[in-house]
């Protein structure tokens, strides 16, 4: 006769297996994720990635049909929060108590979409996506949560700028070398003529921001992050723009000249008055040069994310 039960080859004891296993779990796992942004209630598309570990030498596997009706069940459920996150960590692991699993980690990866007004131009705007990533982990040692985003924004190079402006104040003297006198009229034209005899290299330029966050938050402040991050950078790209928008983004730029230190400086004197710990990475994707250049920085100095 056939058998009454389905077998169970995940309960059969490993034989001579004396290796502790940091984590097993799963990846890209589709949600549809409910979560709050400061006061916005949103539904989005999100990724997950969970892991836990296996410190019992003598089992085969853990329950990974168990973890994804949980994590399908809390989304349908709940809003996501910080303290909720660490609810769901604290019942997966009590949900693997045979497998005495005493560690998980969770990401969430997701997009945010944000609707950007034109610099100049009134009723125009455009969508920006903004790749977002939560990690939450819970050890022995406690509960651990941050998030990360990346902006992108418009570099021009201050080295080149001087540059450009040598040059372009060489070729006024030369123009110029036999005129005792010169009207506005004169000026002005001249500049309309040839106020690009040079010009300073620009970038697209990405920042990665990863902030640690609260247990006790209800919500997750990321445009409150993404507004804080691109107003100290000052030259975010743009959506939808016409002629007075984009020469609104060139003024932009002419005033905010920075190498890739001075975008790095900028966001970690807006960021650390609102956050406890954080970390940033840039990369000026480089118009001159084949590489990028890129910075780093952490806060505090001694912490790591």
């Amino acid at each position: 006769m056939l058998q009454a039960t389905l077998p169970d080859i995940t309960s059969e004891t490993v034989a001579n297996s004396q290796l502790k296993l940091d984590g097993v779990g799963m990846q890209q796992i589709d949600l549809m994720l409910p979560l709050t942004d400061d006061g916005d209630n949103l539904l989005l598309p999100a990724k997950a990635n969970i892991a836990i570990n296996l410190p019992a030498t003598g089992t085969r596997g853990i329950h990974m049909s168990r973890l994804y009706r949980l994590l399908n069940d809390f989304c349908e459920q709940q809003s996501c929060s910080p303290l909720r996150l660490q609810q769901w960590l604290e019942q997966m692991l009590q949900s693997h108590q045979d497998c005495q699993s005493n560690q998980i980690s969770l990401s969430l990866c997701f997009d945010r979409l944000r609707k950007r007004p034109a610099l100049k131009t009134a009723n125009l705007a455009g969508w920006r996506s903004y790749p977002v990533r939560l990690q939450a982990s819970l050890q022995p040692s406690g509960f651990r949560l941050s998030m990360t985003t990346k902006i992108q924004y418009s570099s021009t190079c201050p080295c080149s700028a001087a540059l450009s402006r040598q040059l372009l104040q060489q070729k006024f003297l030369a123009d110029f070398a036999d005129s005792e006198q010169l009207s506005k009229d004169d000026i002005a034209n001249w500049l309309l003529q040839h106020g690009s005899y040079a010009t300073p290299h620009s970038q697209r330029s990405e920042a990665s921001i990863e902030v640690q966050l609260s247990a006790n938050a209800s919500t997750f402040p990321i445009s409150r992050l993404i507004d804080q991050a691109e107003q100290a950078l000052a030259t975010p790209v743009q959506t939808a723009v016409k002629r007075a928008d984009e020469q609104e983004f060139a003024r932009l730029n002419g005033q905010n000249l920075m190498f890739v230190e001075d975008a790095a400086r900028r966001l970690h004197a807006e960021l650390r008055q609102h956050y406890a710990a954080f970390s940033i990475e840039l990369a000026h994707l480089e118009s001159l040069h084949p590489h990028d250049a890129i910075a780093r920085v952490r806060y505090p100095e001694q912490e790591s994310l």
